[in-house]
């Protein structure tokens, strides 16, 4: 399947998520940015000792580099620069040499996230292991969306509960019985699915998989489980994932799809 190539590719392209090199968190006022561990943000060796300070004042986050450090933000040369985190329309992208940062808003707490592209774990990550394609677990669904969305506490792999909203519910039928899956619809119209099952223990990564639809057409859309997938957290520590609420656990093996290496 070409989709699998492609998931390969984008898990250790430039700035895919095994380039990840780091995740910190930013505190009130002022935040050294370097690679002296005296720095609250805390970059690759390689770095300038100090390449700058990232100053937060409430809602406010603004970026200085150093004297003759050049950085770059979204591909422009600054003096000092506000910066829009990486949930905004348009985020700010910190750039020196093969390093890029973004502010990161997870819940209530702001983090400085770090790519190095020259990171060795992007050229030595193992082939993906999936189960065979089996269309078994290929499923004519029922998207039903609710009157308003609903909020859902959810438990992500920093060990912090993040309200989530679930906008509707996928309904398929297996071995003669009816399932259900709380999901979010996207601004693209797809469906984004997170769930378990019973290979959740051994097989699969074990907080969840997540696994996206097309767009419903009239209520009606396909769920296919070869397409599910390991989020960003099997593979790198300074990914932030949200995982399945404790609804969409099916009591069957699903026994398609990616397999966690571990």
């Amino acid at each position: 399947m070409a989709w699998r190539d492609a998931r390969y590719a984008a898990l250790t392209g430039e700035n895919g998520w095994v380039a990840l090199a780091g995740l910190y968190d930013l505190k009130e006022g002022r935040n050294l940015v370097g690679s002296t561990t005296m720095s609250e943000v805390v970059l690759p060796e390689q770095a300038p000792t100090y390449l700058g300070v990232v100053e937060v004042s409430g809602k406010t986050i603004r970026f200085q580099p150093a004297n003759g450090i050049n950085v770059k933000v979204n591909g422009r040369a600054v003096q000092k620069a506000t910066l829009k985190t990486a949930q905004d329309p348009k985020p700010s992208f910190i750039t020196w040499n093969h390093i890029r940062m973004v502010v990161h808003r997870h819940g209530d707490t702001l983090s400085m996230r770090i790519w190095d592209n020259d990171r060795p774990d992007r050229f030595t990550l193992p082939p993906l292991k999936w189960f065979p394609v089996n269309k078994k677990f290929k499923f004519n669904a029922t998207y039903t969306r609710y009157p308003k969305p609903k909020a859902s506490p959810q438990d992500d792999s920093t060990g912090d509960v993040i309200e989530e909203q679930l906008t509707g519910v996928l309904s398929f039928r297996y071995e003669g019985k009816t399932y259900k899956l709380d999901v979010t619809q996207t601004q693209s119209k797809k469906l984004f699915v997170k769930f378990r099952d019973g290979t959740s223990s051994k097989e699969s990564y074990p907080p969840s998989r997540y696994l996206y639809t097309d767009a419903p057409k009239q209520g009606k859309v396909i769920l296919d489980f070869n397409y599910a997938y390991s989020p960003p957290c099997a593979f790198t520590p300074y990914a932030t994932c949200v995982f399945a609420p404790p609804q969409n656990t099916l009591p069957f093996r699903v026994e398609a799809g990616e397999i966690y290496r571990g």
